[in-house]
């Protein structure tokens, strides 16, 4: 009977270790699915949100420094003079 019983326990324990290996593989399936998630949102964010806000920033950066150059005194005056009005005759 002693026999028996270790057939028993070697039996069990190779069917363990196939469990631990379908174990791993699950971990590794679902360890590949979310790098594969990350990689889509890695994506999303690169080629819609990052050009959105890149416009949305630059459109504030263009009218703030466009106020900022005229307060300076840049403007048109400065490059061309400032006009004249012919006094009608």
């Amino acid at each position: 009977m002693p026999a028996s019983v270790s057939s028993l326990d070697s039996t069990s324990r190779s069917d363990y270790s196939y469990d631990d290996d379908d174990d791993d593989d699950e971990y590794r399936l679902a360890q590949q699915e979310w790098e594969e998630s990350l990689a889509q949102l890695q994506q999303l964010v690169t080629v819609v949100l990052l050009p959105f806000f890149g416009k949305f920033l630059g459109r504030r950066w263009s009218h703030w420094a466009y106020a900022r150059y005229l307060k300076v005194g840049l403007g048109l005056p400065f490059f061309f003079g400032e006009r004249r009005s012919i006094p009608a005759r």
